[in-house]
Formats: structure tokens, sequence, C-alpha cells
């Protein structure tokens, strides 16, 4: 890849944003920052400052696409990267058939243009559409995890728990079905008690995923098996886990989580599975051909 004169970062919700902030700054990289209005933490500028580098912010709605294109084209932005969630339900409205159609800071003039061209209206069509727009100003995008190597895991076990041979069986089971569930462009993550699957997340994310089948099995032990698509499209599509998950499992009794390794993103990794460890849950993370 050329040397990056200016990253253009099109930030969403939670802390990888910042992550990439850090070590863009670690690495001397000039930033200009494209924070959503709808998602981005307000706390982006305070840590803009602190950083005490070359990084401008702008804010903006999420389907304000001209606004963006000429923000970056402005400041010289030569690659652009996609960090952070943007909740699915951001995108769709409730009960709403257009999307985007709910936003307070409507689409500008080359959103509603780029969304009437498409003919699949999903999440991942979106995005890659909002992108090969972008692209054609040549700004190129790159791979999302190009600061955060670090929080890739490793294939293996991963934590100081070892697998159950019902958690192995649950692996066996689960693992196979999540891809195949995963290639009909349905959610990341199902959760598993003995071989049967509980809850398919769509929408409603991982937590809430995880949150229904505790209901449905009574809070018996689960297990939580989360992929990447085949052929991931790294430039926006990795699978993340954080410390919000973790209590999550906790609330839920949630003994195992399966990972692909090198394509899933865990925040503060050390301490994800440090405290994973801890609280008796087993990681661990399979090749992504598993």
């Amino acid at each position: 890849m050329e040397p990056i004169q200016r990253l253009g970062l099109i930030a969403g919700n939670g802390q990888l944003p910042f992550y990439v902030l850090d070590e863009a700054s670690r690495r001397s990289v000039p930033v200009t920052v494209a924070a959503i209005k709808e998602e981005t933490s307000p706390e982006i500028d305070a840590h803009i400052e602190a950083l005490n580098s070359d990084i401008s912010i702008h804010w903006m709605g999420l389907g304000q696409l001209g606004r963006l294109i000429g923000a970056f084209k402005k400041e010289g932005v030569t690659h652009a990267l996609m960090m952070g969630q943007v909740k699915h339900a951001r995108i769709f409205a409730p009960g709403s058939v257009s999307p985007l159609k709910h936003l307070k800071n409507l689409p500008d003039l080359r959103a509603i243009k780029l969304l009437a061209s498409l003919s699949r209206k999903n999440t991942s069509s979106l995005i890659s559409a909002f992108i090969e727009e972008i692209e054609k100003e040549g700004i190129r995008f790159v791979d999302s995890t190009a600061f955060l190597k670090d929080l890739l895991p490793e294939a293996g076990l991963l934590t100081k728990k070892h697998p159950t041979s019902e958690e192995e069986r649950d692996f066996a089971y689960g693992i196979p079905v999540a891809r195949d569930i995963i290639r009909l462009d349905l959610g990341q993550t199902i959760v598993v008690k003995s071989q049967a699957v509980v809850a398919v997340e769509a929408m409603e994310g991982t937590d809430a995923a995880i949150r229904r089948a505790a209901e449905l099995v009574h809070g018996e032990r689960l297990t939580v098996i989360k992929v990447s698509r085949p052929n991931m499209e790294m430039r926006f599509d990795v699978p993340v886990l954080g410390p919000e998950t973790l209590r999550v499992f906790s609330e839920c009794n949630v003994t195992a989580l399966a990972v692909d390794a090198g394509r899933t993103l865990i925040i503060d990794k050390d301490l994800f599975l440090r405290q994973a460890s801890d609280a008796g849950v087993c990681v661990m993370g399979f090749s992504p051909s598993a």
C-alpha cells in the first residue's frame, strides 16, 4: 500500500475510533475525522485535543455524503477508513421501507441519488456503494484493521479456561451452522445450547441476541459463536467484541465463545481475555476456514 498522506476516518460509535486516532497519532499520520452526529461519541472532541496531533474533525449526519467527500477533498485525504458501529436501526427505521428516511439530518442529493441507484438496499450493499462513491474521488479505502492489528485474536485457546466436552461439541456443531447462516446475509452470531441453535443475530445486534437466548433457556449455560463472512469485506465488515459483551455473558450464563482468528476485533483484547478467564468463560480462536 502506498504511504498515507492523510487519513480520513469515518467514525461510528464506541471506542474503536479512539484507538485508530491513538495509533495514527503514534505513527504521525495526519487525520481528518468525519464524525457522525447520530453515532460518534461526543467525547471524541476532547480526545483529539488531548492528542495534540494533526487531526481535524467535521460533524455531519449519516446521509450527508456530499459534505463528507467535500471535507475529505478539501483537506487532502488520500486514504479512508471506517471504524465504529453504525446501528442497523439508524439505517433502517422500524416500519419504514426507506433507508435513512428517519434521520434528523436528511440525506443530501448525492446520497439520495446513490440510494435510488441501488437494486438491493441491505446494509452491506449500502456501505459498499458508499465506499465506491468516495473512491470515485480518488480516495482509497484501507482495511479497517490497518491501525488495530494488536486487537485481532490468534487461533487456539485464548483464555486459561479450557472448553468442557459439552462446549467442544457446541463448537463442532455450531461453527459450520454459523458459517452457513452468514452466507445468507444474516447476522454474524449464533447462540447454541446442547448442539441446538437457540438464537440467531439479526438487526438487534449480538448482545440482544444473547439476551433473547438466555430468556429462552431460562438462564441455563450457553455457547456463543461469532464468525466472519466468507470473502469478508475487511474495509467495514469486521466482527467486533468488547467489554459490554462480557457483561452480557455474565448476565446470561455464557461460558464459551468461539471467534474467527485474525478477523475479529476485540476491544481491549488483553483485558477482555483476562476478564473472560476470571469469569470462567472459555474463548477459542478458530481459523476462518474451519
